[in-house]
C-alpha cells in the first residue's frame, strides 16, 4: 500500500499566517504539521509516499521534506494541484503514483496518536473510513447508519446531523477510487467531493469503517490549531517528564 498525504489549498481561514507560507508547513509544537500525517502513515508501515500541494508555497516543500528520507519515507513524490478542485480532484492526480496499488489517504493537516497498522494490513478491497465522535459533526462528512451499524449514506456537513460521527480525513482506497473519481461531478462548490466517491463505493457495497481511538484533529482554524498544538505540547512535555 502506498501513501498520499493531500496539502494544497490557500489555507485562507488561517490568514494572515498563511500568507507567508502554506497551512501545512505551520508549527505544530516542535515540528511542521505535515510531519505528523508522515508519522501516521509511515508507523503504519507505508514508506511510499506522494504529497499533493498547490498554490504559491508549493515549493517550501522541498526545502523541509527534502527527499523524505529523515522521516522514513523510502520514495517521496510530489503533484502539483493547479486550482483548488476539491478532494477528489487532488486524488486523481495521484493515478500513476498508485500504479494499481490500494492507497492510504491522508489530509496534511490532520494529526492523530492512533495506530492505523491492523485496519491497513487487514484491508482487501474497497474503501475503508475513519470515523470519530465529535461534538460538533455539522463541520465535516457525517455518516448514517443503519440499524446494524453499516454506512448507508454520508451527508456533507449538515445542518442536522444524524450521529455524533465526523468521517475523519483519513480513507484507504483500493485502486477503483480513480475510476469513480472520474464519475464524480463538480458540487455547487465547484469542486469535485471526497463525499461523492465515497457514496459511490457505499452504493456498490464496498465501503466498511473503523472508529479513530485516541487524539484526532484538524488544524484548519485557528480553533483546531491551538487544540493540536497544545495536545502536542503536553503529549511530548509529559513523555520527556517520564523518562
Amino acid at each position: 500500500m502506498k501513501g498520499v498525504i493531500l496539502a494544497g489549498g490557500l489555507g485562507s481561514r488561517l490568514y494572515p499566517l498563511t500568507h507567508a507560507t502554506n497551512k501545512h508547513l505551520l508549527p505544530v509544537y516542535d515540528r511542521p504539521m505535515i510531519y505528523y500525517p508522515i508519522q501516521t502513515l509511515v508507523n503504519a508501515g507505508i514508506h511510499e509516499v506522494i504529497v499533493v500541494t498547490g498554490g504559491p508555497h508549493a515549493g517550501h516543500f522541498l526545502g523541509v521534506l527534502k527527499n523524505g528520507r529523515e522521516l522514513g519515507i523510502t520514495h517521496l513524490e510530489y503533484a502539483y494541484q493547479e486550482t483548488e478542485g476539491g478532494i477528489a480532484q487532488a486524488l486523481a492526480l495521484c493515478e500513476d503514483f498508485a500504479d494499481g496499488e490500494s492507497i492510504a489517504v491522508i489530509l496534511g493537516d490532520n494529526t492523530m496518536d492512533a495506530d492505523i497498522g491492523p485496519a491497513v494490513r487487514s484491508f482487501s478491497s474497497g474503501a475503508r473510513l475513519f470515523l470519530q465522535k465529535v461534538l460538533d459533526p455539522e463541520r465535516f462528512g457525517v455518516p448514517v447508519f443503519n440499524k446494524d451499524g453499516h454506512i448507508i449514506s454520508i451527508e456533507e456537513k449538515p445542518a442536522q446531523p444524524k450521529s455524533s460521527y465526523a468521517v475523519t480525513g483519513l480513507y484507504i482506497y483500493d485502486n477503483k477510487v480513480f475510476e469513480y473519481v472520474r464519475q464524480c461531478k463538480p458540487s455547487h462548490r465547484g469542486e469535485l467531493e471526497i463525499t461523492d466517491v465515497n457514496n459511490l463505493y457505499i452504493e456498490s457495497g464496498q465501503l466498511d469503517w473503523v472508529e479513530l481511538k485516541g487524539f484526532w484533529s484538524d488544524a484548519g482554524t485557528f480553533e483546531s490549531l491551538y487544540k493540536t498544538n497544545r495536545f502536542w505540547a503536553e503529549k511530548s512535555l509529559g513523555e520527556g517528564k517520564r523518562e
